[in-house]
């Protein structure tokens, strides 16, 4: 599996799907560039993962494991699937996805820091609604995009 540097780019968007998993492959991309010691600003195991990891049953540690061994991207899905607990349907993993596509902050602090990261980087996009719009457009500030 070839390295992963997030000093040169972001990890995949959390929109990126991987057997129907919202936020998966960006947890692979950061897993693997911590593991190479090139994670940039990005933290593996943060809470955006944790929720992945809560609603599969597993712990960011094992994980790493699995991917220490440098598996694929399908090789770690079927890893996952089989120690799951608990085991997730496609219907489960749809609705699980779909909501976190859609979350927004909930709570007077998750809001102050929403605002605060979206006042840093493009104050004047008025599109931006969810955390997954401000992860996409952070990512891409971030490596040079004009947002």
């Amino acid at each position: 599996m070839p390295t992963v540097d997030l000093t040169q780019r972001p990890p995949r968007s959390p929109r990126v799907r991987l057997g129907g998993f919202a936020i998966l492959p960006r947890i692979l991309d950061k897993g693997r560039a911590t593991l190479a010691g090139t994670p940039g600003e990005y933290t593996y195991g943060c809470p955006l993962d944790m929720r992945f990891f809560q609603f599969i049953g597993l712990e960011p540690d094992a994980l790493k494991q699995q991917l220490s061994a440098g598996l694929p991207d399908g090789e770690i899905l079927s890893w996952i699937t089989r120690n799951a607990s608990p085991k997730r349907n496609e219907s489960e993993i749809k609705a699980w996805s779909d909501w976190q596509e859609q979350r927004v902050p909930t709570t007077p602090e998750s809001r102050s820091f929403f605002n605060e990261i979206h006042a840093k980087v493009a104050p004047h996009r008025e599109d931006i609604g969810t955390w997954f719009d401000l992860l996409d457009l952070d990512d891409y500030a971030s490596f040079g995009g004009q947002p």
